[in-house]
């Protein structure tokens, strides 16, 4: 990490002349928490990647600022450096206000661990708070707008009924798009004619964390004829692989190649703006709690850690009540 680059006094004390600058020791404590969260916490692979970057760049920070033991470091370090991201004064590229905030949660969490293991004697990043970014609402489309793309989706073709049958799963399940293309067929777990209820699908969120939800009767007739019709097909021009959606060559479909699909659908189907998979996602949740379902029940659906995160939904469902309102009340406006 740092020790690349900073004052010449730094790189002197740390490394030989001849040689490459060694890893300060606030280098190798960055280390230490890398390999904890990597082991410990079982993160997702992009959120691990997402740490490294930003722990790296606080690193050569203190560097340039000539830092090179943990007890060095003070509150005003970690302010500056917090303030320097959102214009690349810290000598990094210039970061949005949601970057800038999981930057500054990732130094917290560092200094948070160095505390607890007795790395350094105080916590210098507690008083440090991330900025608050605006509260976005999620965008969703209307179920009539849903249904218009879901009956313009597919064909008779192979293609065309893996299409119909991964559209109509992710607004069935509300499913991230890297949970629908990394889905497996044995993952689904189809009726049986005793069977009563929903079908259920399992699928594996960040983390690796493991959720069963259920499965609509529109995504299970799409989902069956693709792969009683479709699949078989497409299936026979690759190597053979479990993947329940396929691209033409008989390997998993990427995210990018839905990405595609549905923005061809939505377009065939006259829908304006943008449309992605996380479009559906929203919608799904936005829909069920429309149709007054509990807002932790939508939180256990989408896989989501906290109830918080969930809750920006239910401000997307009170905007549409205000619209209605508006609308219909007869001393509303005036």
């Amino acid at each position: 990490m740092a020790g690349t680059s900073g004052p010449a006094r730094s790189v002197s004390a740390t490394a030989p002349a001849d040689g490459p600058a060694r890893p300060s020791a606030v280098d190798r404590h960055i280390k230490d928490y890398l390999l904890h969260v990597s082991v410990e916490r079982g993160l997702a692979a992009n959120t691990l990647q997402a740490y490294e970057r930003d722990l790296r760049r606080y690193g050569l920070f203190l560097t340039a600022a000539g830092v090179d033991q943990v007890e060095q470091i003070t509150r005003r370090h970690i302010s500056e450096f917090s303030q320097g991201l959102s214009d690349g004064a810290d000598g990094g590229s210039a970061l949005g206000l949601r970057s800038v905030a999981r930057t500054v949660v990732s130094v917290r969490g560092l200094h948070k661990f160095w505390a607890l293991e007795g790395i350094s004697t105080a916590d210098p990043a507690a008083d440090v708070h991330p900025p608050q970014a605006g509260r976005r609402l999620p965008k969703a489309i209307s179920v009539h707008s849903v249904t218009r793309i879901l009956e313009a989706a597919g064909s008779e073709t192979p293609a065309g009924l893996r299409d119909a049958a991964m559209l109509e799963f992710l607004y069935s399940t509300g499913a991230r798009i890297s949970e629908a293309v990394g889905l497996d067929v044995d993952d689904l777990v189809l009726p049986t004619e005793s069977d009563e209820g929903p079908s259920l699908v399992r699928l594996f969120g960040k983390g690796s964390k493991e959720r069963i939800v259920p499965l609509g009767s529109y995504a299970l007739r799409a989902l069956e004829a693709y792969l009683v019709r479709g699949r078989p097909a497409l299936v026979a021009k690759g190597l053979g692989t479990p993947a329940l959606f396929l691209n033409a060559r008989g390997g998993r479909i990427s995210r990018q190649s839905v990405w595609t699909i549905l923005k061809t659908v939505a377009e065939k189907a006259q829908i304006e703006g943008e449309v992605s998979p996380h479009t559906l996602r929203h919608s799904f949740a936005t829909h069920l709690l429309e149709g007054g379902a509990d807002v932790r029940v939508v939180q256990e659906l989408l896989g989501h850690a906290s109830v918080t995160t969930t809750q920006v939904y239910t401000l997307v469902t009170a905007e549409t009540l205000r619209e209605v309102y508006a609308a219909a009340h007869p001393r509303a406006l005036g």
